[in-house]
């Protein structure tokens, strides 16, 4: 498994985690979350700047999330399903850097793993949706 796969795959333990414990500030969460991981420093890295990027734009995400989710109502999404799904959200609105394709197909392969085989056709579906509507090629990063 590639250094960005372990450091998505950290991003939606994180959200699950500071969903779970919204008491604590993101900073405490952080400094708690990566007392227990172990990740190369570029993956903490990447890491931190996707969680700080969905926690940031998590307001703007979610409705979108719920602009697309016509059947199913956001809160009684699975909250690991929710996750992924702002993660991949956040990569495909916000991160040029990262083509659309591999984000569906990251975020498709992380629910397999750590939701239900179901989850990744349901989390394809809504990525489906929002990749049709971007103003960018879904095989290449903004800056090619």
């Amino acid at each position: 498994m590639g250094m960005r796969r372990d450091a998505r795959e950290k991003v939606i333990q994180f959200l699950y985690y500071k969903e779970s414990v919204p008491s604590y500030t993101v900073a405490t969460a952080l400094d708690f979350f990566w007392q227990s991981q172990e990740l190369r420093p570029d993956a903490v890295k990447f890491s931190t700047r996707l969680i700080q990027g969905v926690l940031e734009k998590q307001s703007e995400i979610d409705l979108k999330i719920e602009s697309i989710s016509k059947h199913w109502d956001f809160k009684r999404i699975a909250p690991i399903d929710r996750n992924i799904l702002r993660l991949a959200f956040y990569e495909m609105l916000f991160c040029d850097d990262i083509p659309p394709v591999v984000t569906i197909n990251e975020a498709i392969e992380i629910a397999k793993k750590y939701s239900t085989e179901e989850s990744g056709k349901f989390v394809n579906g809504f990525l489906d949706v929002l990749r049709k509507d971007l103003p960018r090629p879904a095989r290449q990063s903004a800056g090619k």
